[in-house]
């Protein structure tokens, strides 16, 4: 399901986009969906870091270089 969103934009500005044929519902539609995945995926970064970093705290090198071994020796 759709929803409708508006924004208030200069009328000359509004004007010069429909003259150069700008689909302007399709160019904001496409630059609403690449920013909140530019921002879905930071927040994701910054959750991986976070976890990067708990797990830097618990685990040493040398556990995780044990674990690999071990999982490339069971296959």
């Amino acid at each position: 399901m759709s929803e409708v969103v508006t924004a208030k934009v200069p009328r000359e500005l509004k004007e010069r986009a429909r003259r150069h044929g700008i689909n302007i519902s399709g160019l904001v539609r496409s630059a609403l969906e690449a920013e909140v995945e530019r921002v879905e995926e930071s927040e994701l970064r910054r959750g991986m870091d976070e976890i990067s970093a708990s797990l830097r705290k618990k685990l040493s090198e040398k556990d995780v270089v044990t674990a690999v071994r071990e999982t490339r020796e069971e296959r």
